[in-house]
């Protein structure tokens, strides 16, 4: 079946945290290319922020995040005159929504979330329900505004899946066929999956200990350079070729880092630098890196100088959502029986 349903792209970032490199070349820059292609609403998923440890009981913290966050898309290049920028817990629409899916979503669904699996441990009776329910939240994040695309990362595949069976189940339950669109997974660009500074084989995360393992937004240019110049390599030069790549997670990472910041593919890079030893090659990377993100951060900055603004944008755009969300939701309640 063909969906009757206009193109629309929701994505979000969780505010508990500084965003880095990662965050910025796996999504926001190319969040920045879709507002030409499709409308878009970006959300600071604040809501989210408090499901775990790293949230939960930090007012102060998950509030400077959200400010912080919102900074770090419109530096980025988000303009929020063309795509709201909006937090979630401002859309009530968002908690509603949620409430009806965790009545269509089975248990089953959920205990195969690896995700959770993940972030419990060995104590998952210790975790928060929210925690457990967050893809089903995740869900109604999108589904609230029938987006149809969603710029995800591989570690968000299986809650965009589950959102798709979810408004699958919820059309075929109450018979209302194509309802809800099924949000397709929107996975771009040359470095979709930055890795630590430290470690080749761990993602980059604002989680690690180590501030050494990734470039914040908010690192100033002495820092950037630093932190590429003491990322970890290994004895050999820079590999010429994809075989030669092979096995060597640091330098293909720093590798990708360069050609997703030049736009250009890894091939291309291995072609100038290939044979090269790393010192020279981390010269010209943190160069690159600096020149590309100290414009970020010092917008960043003059951003978070000013909260006032930034709040501004917040309520805007929160509004804009909100009108987009509120007659999907009141459909929703007349559709499973609620008296509106």
């Amino acid at each position: 079946m063909t969906s009757s349903h206009p193109q629309r792209v929701l994505s979000g970032m969780q505010s508990n945290n500084t965003l880095h490199l990662g965050n910025y070349l796996g999504a926001l820059k190319n969040w920045v290319r879709m507002q030409g292609e499709m409308d878009c609403l970006f959300c600071v998923v604040d809501m989210h922020a408090i499901t775990d440890d790293a949230g939960y009981r930090k007012p102060a913290l998950v509030n400077h995040a959200t400010h912080e966050v919102t900074a770090a898309y419109i530096a980025a290049g988000i303009d929020p005159k063309r795509s709201p920028i909006f937090n979630q817990s401002r859309v009530p629409q968002h908690a509603e929504l949620a409430w009806i899916f965790n009545c269509v979503a089975r248990l089953g669904w959920l205990d195969r979330m690896t995700q959770f699996k993940e972030k419990s441990g060995k104590h998952k009776e210790r975790s928060s329900v929210g925690l457990y329910t967050y893809p089903v939240l995740m869900a109604a994040d999108i589904l609230v505004y029938k987006a149809t695309h969603v710029p995800v990362g591989e570690d968000q595949k299986q809650h965009l899946e589950l959102a798709r069976d979810i408004a699958q189940k919820f059309n075929s339950d109450y018979e209302v066929p194509d309802f809800f669109p099924q949000p397709e997974p929107v996975i771009t660009g040359a470095a979709t999956r930055v890795m630590s500074l430290r470690d080749g084989a761990k993602k980059m995360s604002k989680s690690d200990e180590s501030d050494m393992s990734r470039i914040n937004l908010t690192d100033d240019a002495d820092a950037i350079a630093a932190k590429i110049r003491k990322a970890k390599t290994d004895p050999h030069p820079l590999p010429a070729n994809e075989e030669e790549l092979k096995g060597r997670p640091e330098a293909e990472n720093l590798i990708n880092i360069y050609a997703a910041l030049s736009d250009q593919d890894a091939k291309a890079v291995m072609a100038t630098f290939g044979g090269q030893q790393f010192s020279g090659f981390k010269n010209a990377l943190a160069d690159l890196a600096v020149a590309k993100m100290a414009p970020i951060t010092d917008e960043i900055r003059r951003l978070m100088a000013d909260k006032g603004e930034i709040d501004a944008i917040l309520k805007d755009g929160a509004e804009k959502a909100g009108a987009i969300a509120e007659p999907i939701v009141q459909e929703v309640k007349k559709i499973v029986g609620f008296a509106v």
